[in-house]
């Protein structure tokens, strides 16, 4: 029940999530909710009526459209969840029309809250409310008394499963001990006695771990019972994320998938509170409008990207500093809407990171924080792009024969990637100025150790200048030779970590393969192409000095 079935309700569903104001949304949650308990499956309804029955406006669109009742009922469903997420919970005293909480409902109809939850899938839409100044799960009493009509023998049969007698929990446990002696898992097992004793899968699997827990020196599954340790959510967590199926782990730690997914965001959420968010912030932050002025598009954005796709480098320039001159300069305008931008999406994450407590966390709020965290980084993308050939101005400026350029512009580009965490635009300054202080006393501290570097480890005299090479070549002493020098920086490579080592295989195809582009390398490993350039630059010194230090030949 994810997707939509028809393309004209999930428009209409996002047109009011972006547009609508919350009281608005509020009340076409209602609307639609009444509609959901009209609706014959046997019929089909005009596009145009549901519309205005939900938002009270006869819209032009689609005017031939009709929509099958069983396709409207999903979609209808789908559309309430949608906007009953997208608003701030609502007092429940302020409520359009009764509310029935989730413990009143089970109350009632003497069934458990994880029944409740499989009823929602099939049409029971809920809304949150506050009670007593705690977030709940609440149902309108019209949806309530109108899924009780069409759904009457499986509200009876859940609420007759809903207890078990002594003898059928009896019967239960001892299959579940025979099957366990065969190996099965928690899972398989609460599925097949489900089916052969017609009880939900829930009640058997309830039934089996209440046992396991009041009678631990007798469990059927002692794996399952009680809490998972920090070391066991962190290999699940490892797990998932190098690609081992939920199932697989599900049934290696007797649990179910809603449990292992639940653990993954545990630990993906634990990742996110201990990461820190460097920003600085401003009181402007928190004004009410902030959020649409901020958020606007930069002044001049279509002109700036017009420049961004007529780039093209000098021709006097070199192909390895090409890239420098694919993005044009900001104006001072332009800077302080993207600092300001960039500071307050870190603002918003920050405070949405401490709000998020990780053992109860909602899969909306990961996504919500990651969103923040993309949109964060591209704009802090942009202002790296734009002010990279101030690094190489100031790198030729202070390199000389014996500094390498690309070394010092590899270098000056981490000062300039700390200068944008820590500019503050609030101050008026250009963001040239501050980041060339920056660049500059980098360069000051760097230059002098790796000349004493160069001084300490210098090569011998006759080794430069005594040596005389053979110039006579014979074609399978050349092949034997290459192979000689593959396996020597081999054996050099795996000293490395392996990101570098990857990084420089394939830029010099050193697999056999095709040399690949700094832009090929970064969208393989999610990184920028000045970053993995970085990488090989760094990667390559460290070859050479390994090298030098094992007295072999230079890669």
């Amino acid at each position: 029940m994810r997707e939509f079935k028809s393309p004209s309700l999930k428009q209409l569903s996002d047109q009011q999530v972006r547009f609508a104001p919350p009281p608005r949304r509020r009340e076409q949650v209602a609307r639609a909710e009444k509609l959901l308990a009209e609706i014959d499956t046997a019929r089909s309804y005009p596009y145009q009526f549901v519309c205005f029955r939900i938002t009270d406006y006869r819209s032009d669109a689609f005017p031939d459209l009709m929509i099958p009742g069983d396709d409207l009922k999903h979609d209808l469903f789908l559309f309430i969840k949608n906007l009953e997420r997208s608003v701030p919970a609502l007092p429940i005293e302020q409520a359009l029309e009764p509310m029935l909480t989730l413990e009143q409902i089970s109350k009632q109809f003497n069934v458990s809250t994880k029944t409740i939850g499989r009823w929602r899938v099939r049409g029971l839409v809920g809304q949150r409310v506050v009670v007593k100044g705690r977030r709940q799960l609440a149902f309108p009493k019209s949806i309530v008394e109108q899924f009780l009509v069409t759904h009457q023998d499986r509200v009876e049969r859940s609420a007759r499963f809903s207890h078990l007698s002594d003898d059928e929990k009896e019967e239960i446990l001892r299959r579940a001990q025979r099957l366990s002696r065969a190996g099965g898992s928690l899972t398989d097992i609460s599925k097949r006695i489900a089916r052969k004793l017609g009880r939900s899968v829930e009640t058997v699997r309830y039934t089996i771990k209440n046992f396991d827990r009041d009678h631990p020196d007798k469990a059927i599954f002692p794996g399952a019972n009680g809490p998972l340790d920090g070391d066991a959510k962190e290999t699940i967590f490892n797990s998932f994320r190098k690609g081992t199926p939920v199932q697989t782990l599900a049934k290696k730690y007797n649990r179910t998938r809603t449990s292992m997914y639940r653990v993954v965001n545990e630990v993906r959420a634990d990742l996110i509170v201990k990461q820190p968010v460097d920003y600085i912030y401003n009181s402007t932050f928190d004004e009410a409008a902030a959020d649409r002025e901020i958020m606007a598009p930069m002044p001049g954005e279509e002109k700036f990207l017009d420049a961004h796709r007529g780039m093209k480098p000098p021709r006097d320039v070199p192909p390895e500093l090409a890239s420098l001159y694919e993005w044009p300069l900001l104006s001072k305008e332009q800077e302080q809407h993207q600092f300001r931008l960039l500071n307050f999406l870190k603002h918003k994450l920050n405070k949405l990171r401490q709000s998020i407590d990780a053992p109860s966390v909602r899969v909306g709020e990961l996504r919500q924080i990651e969103d923040l965290q993309a949109k964060a980084n591209v704009v802090k993308e942009r202002l790296i792009n734009c002010n990279m050939r101030l690094v190489a101005s100031i790198a030729k400026k202070h390199s000389n024969a014996a500094e390498s350029l690309f070394e010092l512009i590899s270098d000056g580009n981490l000062s300039l990637m700390r200068a944008v965490e820590k500019f503050d635009y609030s101050r008026g300054n250009k963001f040239s100025t501050y980041a060339s202080w920056a660049i500059i006393k980098n360069f000051a501290r760097s230059i002098p150790d790796e000349k004493h570097h160069r001084e300490r480890y210098v090569t011998g005299h006759e080794e430069l200048f005594e040596a005389k090479p053979d110039s006579r070549s014979d074609e399978s002493e050349c092949v034997a030779q290459a192979d000689q020098a593959r396996d020597r920086i081999c054996q050099l490579l795996d000293g490395l970590d392996p990101r570098t080592r990857d990084v420089i295989r394939m830029r010099n195809g050193l697999d056999g393969s095709e040399e690949m582009t700094l832009e090929q390398i970064g969208q393989h490993f999610g990184i920028t192409k000045e970053r993995v350039r970085q990488i090989n630059v760094r990667g390559m010194k460290m070859l050479r000095e390994k090298a030098m230090a094992e007295k072999v030949d230079s890669p």
